[in-house]
C-alpha cells in the first residue's frame, strides 16, 4: 500500500477528529491498523509487513483498511483528486481477487476449487474460527492473506470436514511442513480419495508413511526423507499401479541385486513390466519367474527361444504370464528400454 500521511510533524500525530468521531465505534484491531499506518506515513507499507508487525492476518489488515476507507478516514490514492485533503493517510486500494487467483492457480480438480471463499460468512462461523485458530497454532505462524484464502477455500468451497482439516494441520506439523501450498495438495488428494473423517485420513497417512519409509529402507536410504521425485514414484507404485507394499519392496530388492545401487527409475521399470503382465501379488511374481526361468532354459536348446508348441515351457496349459515367452522378451533389456524410451541400451556389467 502507498499512502501519504498529511499529519506528519516528525512525530506520530493522531487527529482529534479521529479520536472524537471515529475511534469509539471501531473495532480495536481496526484502530491498531490505522495507528500503524500513521506511524509509517510516507513509507511503502505492505499488508504482509503490517500483519507481521501487528500479529494479525493480512485479511485483518485489508478489512481494517476497507473499513477506514468506507468511513472516510483513509483516502484511496488511486481515486483521490489532486490536492485532496483528508484526516488520515492515503492508501492504495487493495487489489481485488489477486490473492484468490493465486490460491486457485494450478487447481483444476473441481470447479469448487476455483471459487473465492465468502469471508463474510466465515467471520460468523464459530466452527471455522476455532479451526483457523487451531490451524495457526499447529503451523506456528499467523496465516498470510494467501494462506487464509487457501484454508477457507478448502473448508467452504471444497467442503473438507473440519475434523479432516484439523488432522491435516497436525499431519503437516509432524512432518515438518508449514507451507499451505503443501497442505493444500495433501487436502485435495485426501478429498479425491473420499476421506470424510479423521480416522480415514489417519489410517491412510499411517499406511502411506509405513510404505514410504519401508521403500527408503529397502534402498538403504533410511537416514533421510524421500525427495519430491522419490515420493512421486512411491505414490505411483502404491496408488496408480495399486501394488501391495510387499511387491514394491521385492522390486526394490531386485533393483539393488541387479545394479548394486538404489534406483527408483529402475524399480519403476520392473513394476511397469509386472503391471503389464497382470502381476498383483508375490505369488504372481514367483509364477512369472518360473516362466522366465523355463524360457531361459529353452534358449539353450533352441537359439530363437521359441517352442513352436501350443503349450507352455512346463508342458502345462498356458497362463496369462505366457505372453512373455511367446514374445521372446529379454527381461533386463525391457527394463532398460522402459527407463530410456529414446533408445537406451542395456548396460553391461
Amino acid at each position: 500500500m502507498k499512502f501519504t500521511d498529511q499529519l506528519s510533524a516528525g512525530v506520530t500525530v493522531v487527529s482529534n477528529r479521529f479520536i472524537d468521531e471515529c475511534m469509539a465505534g471501531a473495532d480495536g484491531n481496526f484502530v491498531k491498523v490505522y495507528l500503524y499506518l500513521l506511524r509509517h506515513g510516507g513509507e511503502d507499507v505492505t499488508c504482509a509487513s503490517a500483519a507481521d508487525a501487528l500479529e494479525c492476518t493480512e485479511a485483518d489488515v485489508r478489512r481494517a483498511t476497507a473499513y477506514w476507507v468506507k468511513e472516510g478516514v483513509l483516502c484511496p490514492w488511486e481515486s483521490g483528486l489532486p490536492g485532496q485533503k483528508s484526516d488520515g493517510p492515503q492508501v492504495e486500494a487493495p487489489a481485488e481477487g489477486t490473492a484468490e487467483r493465486d490460491a486457485a492457480a494450478g487447481r483444476n480438480r473441481a470447479d469448487a476449487a476455483k471459487k473465492q471463499p465468502d469471508m463474510t460468512k466465515l467471520v460468523g462461523n464459530q466452527e471455522y474460527q476455532d479451526l483457523l485458530y487451531v490451524a495457526q497454532r499447529y503451523m506456528k505462524k499467523t496465516f498470510s492473506h494467501t494462506d487464509h484464502m487457501i484454508f477457507a477455500n478448502l473448508y467452504q468451497n471444497i467442503g473438507i470436514p473440519a475434523e479432516v482439516l484439523e488432522y491435516l494441520m497436525e499431519y503437516c506439523a509432524q512432518s515438518g511442513h508449514s507451507s499451505m501450498r503443501y497442505a493444500e495438495k495433501i487436502a485435495l488428494d485426501w478429498n479425491d480419495r473420499g476421506f470424510r473423517t479423521r480416522a480415514e485420513a489417519e489410517n491412510y497417512s499411517a499406511n502411506y508413511s509405513k510404505g514410504m519409509f519401508a521403500v527408503m529402507k529397502a534402498f538403504g536410504l533410511n537416514d533421510r526423507r524421500p525427495a519430491t521425485a522419490e515420493k512421486q514414484f512411491i505414490d505411483r507404485w502404491l496408488g496408480e499401479y495399486g501394488f501391495p507394499l510387499e511387491v514394491v519392496l521385492e522390486a526394490c530388492d531386485r533393483t539393488i541385486a541387479r545394479i548394486h545401487k538404489p534406483s527408483f527409475t529402475y524399480a519403476d521399470g520392473i513394476l511397469k513390466i509386472w503391471r503389464g503382465s497382470g502381476v498383483k501379488t508375490l505369488d504372481d511374481v514367483r509364477t512369472q519367474d518360473e516362466v522366465r526361468a523355463a524360457q531361459e532354459s529353452l534358449k539353450g536348446k533352441n537359439t530363437d527361444g521359441r517352442t513352436g508348441a501350443d503349450k507352455n515351457a512346463h508342458g502345462r496349459a498356458r497362463t496369462r504370464f505366457d505372453n512373455f515367452e511367446s514374445h521372446g522378451y529379454d527381461y533386463e533389456d525391457l527394463v532398460w528400454e522402459l527407463m530410456d524410451p529414446a533408445g537406451g541400451k542395456r548396460k553391461k556389467d
